[in-house]
């Protein structure tokens, strides 16, 4: 709650719920995973759209999605350390670097010490 009150500022003093988002998501081994973000400074922030439009402009047609509650995507994004929410983000940036490369390494059978006599 703000402690000063300004009758002619047309923001609210606390944000107001968001409704439902629709949420970027990603393939998950269980299912779909949300997407984290990092804010320019930064932070790392979940990222809601109020419209799959909006999403798209931002995102890309491509980018799947799943519709959420504000409350539900804050419940979620709390433990991966996300504790920001940002609705309807209008510029992405591309990586600046290429995400490291999986190599899968076949395991190697186990191998016997040399027992000496």
């Amino acid at each position: 709650m703000c402690l000063y009150s300004y009758d002619d500022d047309a923001e609210p003093h606390e944000p107001s719920p968001a409704g439902l988002l629709c949420v970027p998501v990603r393939p998950g081994v269980t299912g779909p995973v949300i997407r984290l973000f990092r804010t320019p400074l930064g932070a790392r922030t979940v990222v809601g759209f109020t419209s799959p439009a909006r999403l798209a402009a931002t995102l890309g047609g491509a980018q799947p999605w799943i519709r959420l509650s504000e409350a539900a995507l804050r419940a979620l994004a709390g433990p991966s350390g996300a504790p920001r929410l940002t609705v309807d983000p209008t510029f992405t940036a591309p990586r600046t670097t290429p995400p490291p490369a999986r190599a899968s390494v076949p395991p190697q059978p186990a191998r016997r010490a040399a027992r000496t006599v």
